[in-house]
């Protein structure tokens, strides 16, 4: 089953791939222009600038979410956690940002029950036409052909949520003063698809560096796509913003349309058809209808001015030093381009690579900055002093495929690194068998029992024991007296049937190769 997924999976990637790189069959005459600004939870156990915790993050029922800074309560002063600026940091490292030494804070205006001071503290301020936001610049490769450049990196706080209902409109004030990473890309991306690579490879790159979850379902990775359409050749057309898309299901079909594009108004085609009949695209921020798989005005959209941007009076600026993104460095874990690097030097092949990091993909990512081990440490750690491609080999080919049978996930497996390590050293060592190998394995992940292997080996019977296999090769002949006879007179095909006898009756303790050596010779001999 997991084989037959997988291949699938990497299929559709290259249909992907493909489509995305002839948008044109879609939108004859037109191209497409999309920029991407993704606002990422810190998974630090504290907010930004107070000591609530995060909402998930409650130690006891003496914690608190609610600081007075979050409720913007008389007196209450922000004090910047250290641990979102070393998560922030890591973020740059991997996304080949520039932290700038100095950084400055803003208040951001704007009035909405979701902020209870009325304000945003972010970083976005100009003065003097330069910008003083976390980090600069930066790439994210989403396909070996296909690098989307970073504009900048800002850290913000997040707002309180939200909820509509009928009569009413309910906010939790939980989520407020959580830590913030603002990722501004450039508009790089041509497509839906596109867009869609640029998210997802966005996504595990913070999992895997313990930045964020990046849970979209959860809020605590939110995208705003803006959008574009213009001649080839010509200037980029006026942009929409399309505001909160919290799925890449959504972000698909909010940007394109569906095979049948006549049913659904999705924003390139509003685009392409308002161009069309001659009518110009109003600059907006605009929502997407998840049941009517369209887009809505939310807003005109307000310019910088209207926010009535202000540098922050209590906080001072944000310097960060060489020795600090050094230090934050050292710390990190590998980001996946470079574990990609690593494994493909020691010979791998890509398509055993790509499951191994898709595994990856989905690690839990605990707070400030723990990331749980996932397929790759696993790997490492039994690959020591062994064939990594034969390791690879065990995990993609047998090891995933008993997990998904059992509909366990890598975090629930039972087979140890350990226990791993020591059957593949039986099986090289051929004191058991490739066959009774896997048998072993799905005996450890159906009992989840910790044993050592060698025990499991021997109470199942299955150590290669060549003194007894003439034993078994003549019990077969005895029992298949015509097959025997039919090898006797020159037909190799009943041989067959006398070694499946032998695994069976040895189960699968005796070697295939040297069953069928020893069958030949005492047929030969009479």
């Amino acid at each position: 089953m997991f084989h037959v997924r997988h291949a699938t999976l990497l299929l559709n990637n290259r249909l992907t791939r493909a489509y995305a790189s002839a948008p044109e069959l879609r939108w004859p005459g037109w191209a497409v222009v999309i920029g991407i600004e993704t606002h990422v939870q810190i998974k630090s156990r504290h907010k930004l600038f107070s000591n609530g915790t995060h909402p998930s993050a409650q130690l006891d029922d003496s914690t608190s979410v609610l600081a007075p800074f979050d409720l913007a309560l008389p007196g209450a002063l922000p004090v910047l956690n250290r641990v979102c600026v070393q998560l922030g940091i890591r973020a740059a490292i991997a996304l080949r940002a520039n932290c700038q030494r100095w950084s400055s804070f803003d208040r951001k205006h704007y009035f909405y029950p979701d902020l209870p001071a009325g304000f945003q503290i972010t970083q976005h301020y100009r003065k003097s036409l330069i910008q003083h936001p976390f980090a600069k610049g930066g790439s994210l490769a989403i396909w070996p052909d296909k690098v989307i450049r970073i504009e900048q990196i800002q850290l913000e706080q997040d707002t309180a949520k939200t909820t509509h209902l009928p009569r009413e409109t309910l906010v939790d004030y939980g989520r407020a003063g959580v830590g913030l990473l603002e990722i501004v890309s450039r508009p790089d991306m041509r497509s839906p698809e596109e867009a869609t690579a640029y998210v997802k490879t966005l996504q595990h790159v913070l999992r895997s560096i313990g930045v964020s979850d990046g849970n979209m379902e959860d809020g605590s990775l939110r995208c705003d796509v803006n959008v574009s359409v213009n001649r080839p050749g010509e200037q980029f057309g006026t942009r929409c913003e399309i505001k909160n898309l919290n799925s890449l299901k959504n972000m698909t079909l909010a940007l394109s349309t569906a095979s049948d594009s006549s049913q659904i108004d999705c924003e390139i085609k509003r685009h392409v058809d308002l161009l069309e009949r001659g009518e110009s695209v109003v600059q907006e921020t605009r929502g997407f209808n998840e049941d009517t798989v369209e887009t809505f005005t939310l807003r005109r959209k307000e310019d910088a001015p209207d926010y009535r941007y202000m540098p922050d009076p209590n906080i001072p600026p944000l310097i960060i030093t060489e020795s600090d993104v050094r230090a934050v460095r050292e710390a990190m874990p590998q980001v996946p381009e470079e574990i990609r690097e690593r494994l493909v030097e020691q010979g791998l092949p890509d398509r055993d690579i790509n499951v191994l990091l898709s595994i990856d993909s989905g690690a839990t990512v605990g707070f400030d900055g723990h990331v749980s081990d996932g397929a790759v440490t696993y790997f490492t750690e039994v690959s020591k002093g062994r064939s990594p491609r034969v390791v690879l080999n065990w995990i993609v080919h047998e090891l995933l495929g008993q997990l998904v049978f059992h509909k366990l996930s890598f975090a629930e497996n039972p087979l140890s690194a350990t226990q791993l390590g020591e059957l593949i050293d039986l099986v090289t060592a051929e004191t058991i068998t490739t066959r009774a190998g896997k048998d072993v394995l799905r005996q450890i992940i159906r009992s989840r029992t910790e044993l050592r292997v060698k025990d499991i080996v021997r109470e199942m019977g299955l150590l290669l024991d060549t003194s007894s296999l003439e034993e078994y090769c003549a019990a077969a002949i005895a029992a298949l007296p015509s097959e025997a006879d039919a090898v006797r007179g020159g037909n190799p095909k009943p041989l067959n049937k006398l070694i499946g006898y032998v695994m069976r009756q040895s189960k699968g303790a005796m070697r295939p190769d040297k069953t069928s050596e020893c069958l030949q010779k005492l047929l030969s001999s009479g």
